[in-house]
């Protein structure tokens, strides 16, 4: 029998669009996987927002928030940032220090898993952190993953450890350095470069990072921040910040320029569902309204 001429088109329509799929060449070796930090370095934007100053200087702001949440829990009362003369940011607190052990699972140095994965720390753990303000972030594994090189400085368990980390892989494993000396505190320190053939800056600001800085020491009561510039076009910059009155002070800061209607601020604190709750107001002869939270 032969085939009709409906037939003979509909058998073409059908090779013609097996055609077009092969032209197309869509198939399963297609589908990437990006293993690690890969992701953050394919879309770092996704991660930080964007890759000018505010991408920039958000990796700082990542690596103090780790140091805050050691402060929030009762372990860390001094964090200095510092602004180093070869391009690099320096962090450094006084808390219980990255555990440098090798992890249950992934059977390499917890160090290393925080460090170059994503989403983990021990923030998720309720047991570890009752109270964390960086679980909506990214992480210093992100950190890791922007910068050309990252070198993580550890003091725990009696030793001062570390490991450098190149675009986010470790160079190797976690070395033991030196025996801790009489007095030295256990601590978290990481010195990091931003990768300049991703970011389209690379030079920190002063006045950005205490800015922000000073906001965390009204925050945090008991915390005593500080931040220098080491670098030689400008004078050595140095400010150090510790406020005993809290947010009280942080709104007297912001109103420092009106005139108040009330002398005193306002403050009221209590807690519900184990959510500790602070606020502190003023009024002025402003027609404005400035409302942080």
């Amino acid at each position: 029998m032969e085939p009709t001429n409906e037939s003979q088109k509909s058998e073409s329509q059908d090779t013609k669009w097996h055609e077009d799929d092969s032209h197309g060449n869509y198939d399963a070796s297609n589908i990437q996987v990006l293993e690690g930090l890969e992701a953050v370095r394919k879309r770092p934007a996704m991660y930080i927002g964007d890759l000018g100053m505010r991408g920039l200087h958000h990796l700082v702001y990542e690596v103090v928030d780790n140091s805050i949440d050691e402060a929030l829990a009762g372990y860390c009362d001094h964090i200095d940032v510092s602004i180093n003369a070869d391009g690099s940011i320096t962090v450094q607190d006084n808390g219980r220090g990255i555990p440098v052990g090798i992890h249950p699972t992934e059977k390499r140095s917890a160090l290393e898993v925080v460090m170059t994965t994503l989403h983990a720390g021990g923030k998720f753990d309720k047991d570890t952190y009752k109270v964390s303000g960086g679980l909506h972030g990214v992480g210093v594994s992100c950190v890791n993953a922007l910068s050309k090189i990252l070198i993580a400085t550890i003091k725990r368990e009696g030793f001062v450890w570390e490991q450098t980390y190149r675009f986010g892989d470790p160079d190797e494993d976690v070395k033991k350095v030196r025996p801790m000396e009489e007095g030295e505190r256990n601590g978290t320190q990481i010195q990091f470069w931003p990768d300049d053939t991703i970011f389209n800056e690379t030079e920190f600001r002063f006045d950005t990072l205490a800015d922000r800085l000073r906001e965390l020491a009204y925050l945090n009561r008991e915390l005593y921040i500080s931040i220098e510039d080491f670098r030689e076009e400008v004078d050595n910059l140095r400010d150090d910040y510790h406020f005993d009155g809290g947010i009280v002070e942080f709104v007297d800061y912001l109103d420092e320029s009106r005139t108040p209607i009330h002398e005193e601020t306002i403050y009221l604190s209590d807690e519900k569902a184990a959510v500790p709750v602070e606020l502190a107001m003023r009024y002025n002869t402003g027609y404005s309204e400035n409302v942080l939270s």
